[in-house]
């Protein structure tokens, strides 16, 4: 269970850097990496101590890497999102880890609608996307958006805050199987 305080105390550091600057530092995310590793190797991670617990940090950290470092390469992800999902990855295993990095997409996607409604109304974005299909409808093919119509989509997204309650929803079972052992 310390190395799920660990992750917390880390994912904290790194919600509060990309709040306030959109960045995720390397000196957070390569210790918690290493620490991820390391506490799992010993005992006081997930996973079994010894080699079962390194290979389990592995597989996490390289299986949650490799599908961030696709999204960095296909879909414009930030080389901190990529550390930050691995560092999840090498905390919570394979399992656990893929299931943070999908809580973690369905939040942030659901906080960038939230932005993207509070800072450009429902209404207005309403009468923008009935005004496109109708241009789209009357030229009979798909019409792109102009760069200026896509401005209100380009919000960048806080990913570290919802890694950081993704990781509280995927460790709670943990949490209170420590707390309250049956």
């Amino acid at each position: 269970m310390i190395a799920i305080g660990v992750l917390i105390a880390l994912l904290c550091v790194s919600a509060w850097t990309d709040f306030r600057s959109h960045t995720i530092y390397n000196w957070n995310c390569y210790p918690g990496i290493c620490a991820g590793m390391a506490l799992n190797s010993t005992g006081y991670g997930l996973a079994e101590a010894g080699f079962d617990g390194l290979w389990f940090a592995a597989i996490g950290f390289f299986a949650t890497g490799m599908i961030m470092l696709t999204a960095f390469v296909f879909f414009q992800m930030g080389g901190g999102d990529v550390k930050l999902i691995a560092m999840i990855g090498s905390f919570l295993g394979l399992e656990s880890g893929i299931e943070a990095l999908l809580w973690t997409f369905s939040i942030g996607f659901v906080f960038g609608v939230a932005v993207v409604i509070w800072r450009h109304g429902f209404v207005s974005i309403v009468r923008r996307c009935i005004a496109h299909a109708v241009v789209v409808v009357k030229a009979r093919s798909w019409i792109p958006l102009h760069s200026d119509e896509r401005k209100p989509l380009e919000q960048g997204l806080f990913l570290a805050p919802s890694a950081l309650i993704a990781v509280c929803v995927v460790v709670w079972p943990n949490l209170m199987a420590a707390i309250y052992p049956s």
